[in-house]
């Protein structure tokens, strides 16, 4: 059983496609406030380990309890989880404000001040300003921002994200990037942040989990990882390709090389 600040608690969670075993038996804690960053390459079973966690798909074995309360069967809308999608996942045809308030619309007890928790979201997120613009009219970034405020509106414990600034470039993805961190450290929110990214997962994670065909290879601190990293997998795709990629990111944030 976990410690009184475990969160989450994913005991022996498997799951096979026919014949490939896309997760085996993975278990790990995520703290009670913690950004914990689950990495790795397309195909290592992050994205179903997430959609696992929200009730999208359901486990072959294992549980998940979250705060003592086994979760393992709940319908997604009754976990207290939120998720921001790869692509967003807007409506087209609402404006900013509306795709914030169209959740808390059609839920009773958030029915009357939907407007009100939308427009105050909007401002968190920075976005008042186009807040009666169409999703076709805004950039990526401020898309994203979107998709978050419309996430945090409905007041999650748990932030899932599934790779949310793979589509956005470079420039954006670093300003994104320290924008979540002060989210989540004014909402106190805990965040699972799927990534194949090495430098993102460093730079915004207070624990690493780094995944491998299924399996968890490593799972700690970044500084732990960088001084020990578990083995050759972990040595290799995670610690060389850092290395690469904040070479490539200094000519956009200089201070990244220290």
């Amino acid at each position: 059983m976990g410690s009184l600040n475990d969160k989450l608690v994913i005991e022996n969670v498997s799951k096979q496609y026919k014949e490939k075993e896309v997760l085996k038996s993975v278990s790990f804690t995520v703290k009670d406030g913690e950004f914990l960053s689950i990495l790795g390459p397309s195909g290592c079973g992050k994205t179903t380990l997430l959609r696992i966690l929200i009730g999208l798909l359901k486990a072959d074995t294992g549980t998940v309890t979250k705060d003592g309360v086994d979760i393992t069967n709940a319908a997604p809308d009754k976990r207290g989880m939120g998720i921001v999608f790869q692509n967003y996942a807007l409506f087209e045809n609402m404006t900013a404000l509306q795709n914030v308030e169209y959740a808390l619309k059609i839920k009773k007890e958030t029915k009357q001040t939907a407007r009100e928790t939308a427009e105050k979201m909007l401002d968190v997120v920075g976005l008042s300003d186009n807040a009666k613009s169409l999703p076709k009219n805004l950039s990526g970034g401020q898309q994203q921002r979107v998709a978050i405020a419309r996430t945090l509106a409905l007041k999650p414990d748990i932030i899932l994200l599934d790779e949310p600034m793979s589509a956005l470039d470079v420039a954006t993805r670093l300003s994104m990037r320290s924008e979540l961190k002060k989210l989540q450290a004014s909402f106190g929110t805990t965040m699972i942040y799927v990534t194949h990214d090495q430098e993102e997962a460093f730079a915004l994670s207070d624990r690493i989990m780094i995944m491998d065909k299924g399996e968890i290879s490593q799972i700690d601190t970044p500084e732990n990882i960088c001084k020990s990293p578990a083995n050759d997998y972990v040595r290799t795709f995670v610690l060389d390709n850092l290395r690469a990629k904040i070479d490539s990111l200094s000519k956009y944030a200089p201070g990244l090389k220290q």
